[in-house]
């Protein structure tokens, strides 16, 4: 048995539902489950972000432990745009991924496109940036390559969230 119908109360600006007939219709009824684990991985990009902008800011010496390379990678001029740490716009872009994931696994339809649309953007700066680090640096840095595969992972998210919303949309 489904969801009881909710009850309409009257009131003077109109009808008010206890909880939106629109959350509770059609395919919006269930969580987009896809868009809440980009979200989550969003977070770890995010961190990651962080942790380079603040290094960054303060000058402290960045410890690479897997790899070696971090230092060439964060000190070369592809490191900043002018004076601002590339860090400080991978942070934005995370937590935009972040919010705009959670509104769309709700079932805020505008959000999807700009998700999308940003994470096309970031897998293309990520693209860029690993060709950087491999035929120009000639370095990798561990906390740059953790950020690569979180972008290209949220890009297949997205991309798989973005096909199973398409047949819905048709119906």
């Amino acid at each position: 048995m489904g969801p009881p119908r909710l009850k309409k109360y009257a009131t003077k600006v109109g009808a008010l539902y206890t909880v939106s007939e629109s959350m509770l219709s059609g395919s919006q009824q269930r969580i987009a489950w896809s868009y809440v684990v980009a979200a989550v991985l969003s977070l770890i990009g995010l961190g990651d972000a962080l942790y380079l902008t603040v290094q960054d800011l303060t000058g402290q010496h960045l410890r690479c432990t897997i790899i070696s390379g971090c230092s060439e990678v964060l000190s070369s001029s592809y490191a900043h745009i002018g004076s601002v740490p590339l860090a400080v716009l991978g942070a934005i872009a995370y937590f935009t991924v972040f919010s705009l994931a959670i509104l769309a696994a709700f079932g805020y339809q505008l959000a999807r496109p700009l998700l999308a649309g940003l994470v096309v953007v970031m897998f293309l700066m990520t693209l860029w940036l690993l060709y950087l680090q491999a035929f120009v640096i000639h370095h990798f840095c561990q906390y740059c390559l953790l950020s690569a595969a979180v972008t290209i992972t949220l890009a297949i998210l997205v991309l798989i969230a973005a096909r199973r919303a398409q047949p819905a949309a048709t119906q």
